[in-house]
């Protein structure tokens, strides 16, 4: 076991520290484009890329690589820490290379081939195709490595009738994440590959778009759940409390094996060729996705006031001013905290994109990356960055360097954040589009196009932007300092997490076969009707 842990600490290290080196590009493409949008820089070339380019990379990056790297090993750190049996290495090393050579082969179309097809990357756009065996490879790679879990786990069920919290969470996210790239698979290897190569002529647009948003939007739970495992075991341990509810949390994870799949359609709602009936039951259970995400920021609210209320705190509300908001050594709170800020802002406002009328008044504004902004680029981000140092201090035994610059990240990310995603927000709804034209008309005084209220809006965004890129330049240093920092305790795969004040010991909690088959029957309603209306409205 000592050799596996060995080779695990090492693969761990690989796959956060690689990804946090390719952040460093999505970050500096983030900036460039708050920069271009408010006109402060003329020029359509940041390192030799397009405006559009660069857009493709950060989202690419920020979005895919980062997100995928980071969930695989903490992955890896679940089922080896919380099983305590071995994990095949060369298989979970194959899992790595695989995601690596296909994040190279993105980033060479990306940089070298100029690829402006964005990370929706649905047509008419046209990658070259070494984009689209880069993002095969990665999925590829990433189940490899759920596949790699499986023989552990049910040779850890054979012993045990109890699954751990952790170990469900995981297996759930990445049972989401396999379900939901089928049919992103499916559209790049039988429609935008072939159209790439040259082999077909024609694909059926509204086809690919559909296949991809029945992946898009369950990929934002691939990146939420991971950080939920997070919220449920390293937070509570982090503020000396205990999980409010350890059926609650598995609840939640069972909700979104249902719910996150069969939703896709509220991303199409302007789409001609869908029947709007479908739209509306899709809408419909959009509304009900968002029930795990009630139920989780109860628990983790009631987690939180246990927790204060452990340390001395006896009025109604006096325990939130008991929280370690300020306290150096224990620095992931302020992550946590930060993140679930932002992302209650972030929640709010999807109600808006999953309501046919309203979103119909936003679509394709500015109004849609500052409410993404605040979902994936507030808990999401902050918990990965937050657990990915965690991690890396673990499996390398070393503490973490420049604790007040640490402590400060979080802080200033959650308002440079909020700065810039109420601010696009605000500019979506007078009328600022998502996307723009190369010139940035707008941005010029002397265009027909110029709105002056459009442009107040854009430098407030572009504060907010300046503010979230100095964040993360404080979490670089720190990154980079921990890795060149002298060991001082023991090199392990450690997840230190608190106990629950209940025990899900129902076997319905405990296993995936039931809700697998719930999933599955779910989708096929929600869906079957849809791509029939799609072939048919389209010739096929």
């Amino acid at each position: 076991m000592e050799r596996i842990q060995k080779s695990l600490r090492t693969l761990i290290f690989w796959e956060i520290t690689i990804s946090i080196i390719l952040l460093i590009l999505g970050i500096y493409h983030g900036l460039m484009q708050v920069l271009y949008r408010a006109g402060i820089i003329k020029s359509v070339s940041f390192l030799g890329l397009t405006y559009y380019q660069g857009l493709t990379l950060h989202g690419v990056v920020n979005a895919i690589v980062l997100t995928t790297f980071f969930a695989v090993a903490f992955g890896n750190a679940i089922i080896y820490h919380y099983l305590k049996k071995p994990i095949n290495t060369k298989i979970a090393w194959l899992s790595f290379w695989l995601m690596l050579i296909g994040t190279l082969l993105a980033a060479y179309a990306i940089l070298i081939q100029k690829t402006d097809v964005l990370y929706t990357f649905y047509p008419p756009l046209i990658a070259p195709p070494a984009f689209y065996i880069g993002a095969v490879l990665l999925v590829v790679g990433s189940w490899v490595a759920f596949f790699n879990w499986i023989p552990t786990y049910l040779s850890y069920k054979k012993e045990n009738k109890y699954t751990p919290l952790a170990v469900f969470g995981i297996l759930t996210t990445f049972l989401i994440w396999f379900l939901c790239t089928i049919p992103v698979a499916i559209e790049i290897l039988f429609m935008l590959l072939p159209k790439s190569l040259g082999l077909v002529q024609e694909i059926n647009n509204l086809l690919a778009r559909t296949l991809f948003w029945m992946f898009g939007h369950a990929l934002v739970y691939f990146w939420l759940l991971p950080v939920y495992i997070g919220l449920y075991t390293l937070l509570p341990k982090v503020i000396s409390s205990k999980l409010f509810s350890d059926t609650f949390a598995r609840v939640s994870f069972v909700l979104f094996i249902l719910f996150s799949i069969p939703v896709g359609v509220h991303h199409q709602y302007a789409d001609p060729g869908i029947g709007t009936s479908w739209k509306l039951i899709q809408g419909f259970l959009t509304f009900m996705v968002a029930i795990p995400s009630f139920i989780t920021a109860f628990t983790v609210a009631a987690t939180l006031e246990y927790g204060a209320r452990r340390n001395g705190s006896n009025g109604l509300l006096s325990w939130l001013f008991k929280l370690p908001y300020f306290d150096k050594e224990k620095w992931l709170f302020a992550y946590f905290i930060s993140g679930l800020f932002v992302f209650i802002l972030g929640g709010i406002t999807g109600i808006v994109n999953a309501s046919y009328n309203v979103n119909l008044v936003v679509h394709n504004t500015s109004y849609v990356p500052g409410h993404f902004h605040l979902t994936v680029g507030g808990l999401v981000f902050l918990g990965i960055l937050g657990i990915s140092l965690y991690l890396i201090s673990k499996v390398t035994g070393k503490e973490i360097p420049l604790k007040t610059l640490n402590l400060l990240v979080p802080y200033l990310w959650l308002i440079g954040s909020v700065i810039f995603g109420i601010s696009m927000m605000v500019g979506g709804v007078l009328g600022i589009p998502r996307r723009t034209n190369m010139g940035l008309t707008y941005a010029n005084p002397e265009s027909p196009l110029y709105h002056p209220d459009w442009m107040i809006w854009n430098y407030i965004a572009l504060i907010g932007g300046i503010i979230m890129f100095l964040a993360m330049v404080f979490y670089f240093i720190v990154f980079f300092s921990l890795l060149f920092s002298k060991k001082v305790n023991e090199e392990k795969i450690e997840i230190e997490d608190a106990e629950s004040l209940d025990k899900a010991d129902s076997k319905l909690l405990n296993e995936f076969k039931v809700w697998i088959v719930l999933a599955l029957i779910l989708i096929v309603i929600a869906y079957t009707f849809v791509y029939y209306d799609v072939i048919r409205t389209t010739g096929g």
